[in-house]
């Protein structure tokens, strides 16, 4: 997990430009920046879960349609494997999804591992429903979703994990929807996005940590200092 006082920011455009040039420039599929991203958000939760005394716990994880939704998959994957009790909740059907994500559920469907119409009773939940595409108003069944969460974790769940941003919040304004999701823990993928730490945002990230997704350090810095 890296550090909390890395200092890189990137916004919504520059994420995508990072992510645009890793692919072509340097030749690291996207499907690769996606296990990357996911597997470290994976050891990460695990080390949330064993600091909040919780030793293979359930978790259930909420998936959008998204490249969010496909880390969720990944995360998903490693978990069942390290011994977790998992539940997959996705906003959309298997053949609905594409590219990278897709690849990522279709992995977790020959696993088998089990899809629920609700996450109540799970010790831990994860958030991969929006990431930082998400801007405006939210449709009616992902501020559903959102809310679920938040019951969730009010109502004796112990731990509400983020992946790259709380779904609801805007990575670059850090104005959140209503609702928006109330983290314990956000695990943003690459550098920091200016949302994240506006003030406005507090409320929702929770501890926030930099996932190392594989990008080269060199591209990351650059992009940061291009405007």
């Amino acid at each position: 997990m890296a550090s909390r006082a890395d200092p890189l920011v990137l916004s919504r455009a520059q994420v995508r430009e990072v992510d645009r040039r890793a692919i072509e420039e340097y030749g690291i599929p996207g499907v690769v920046l996606m296990e990357n991203a996911g597997a470290g958000a994976a050891r990460a939760i695990r080390e949330l879960a064993a600091r909040a005394g919780l030793e293979r716990p359930s978790v259930g994880i909420a998936c959008g349609g998204g490249n969010n939704g496909g880390d969720g998959f990944v995360v998903a994957r490693h978990l069942a494997n390290a011994g977790w009790s998992v539940q997959l909740l996705c906003t959309r059907a298997l053949e609905e999804l594409h590219g990278d994500a897709l690849a990522m559920a279709r992995i977790c469907s020959a696993m088998r591992l089990p899809h629920a119409f609700s996450l109540e009773g799970c010790e831990v939940l994860v958030d991969a429903l929006l990431g930082t595409g998400f801007h405006g108003a939210l449709e009616p069944v992902l501020g559903a979703r959102i809310a679920e969460l938040n019951r969730l974790r009010a109502s004796g769940a112990r731990l509400l994990v983020a992946l790259d941003l709380p779904s609801g919040l805007d990575a670059d304004s850090g104005i959140p929807s209503d609702p928006c999701v109330r983290a314990d823990a956000t695990l943003t993928f690459a550098a920091r996005k200016p949302g994240l730490l506006a003030a406005s945002a507090k409320p929702f990230t929770g501890l926030l940590e930099v996932i190392d997704i594989g990008v080269p350090r060199a591209l990351l810095a650059g992009s940061a200092a291009a405007e």
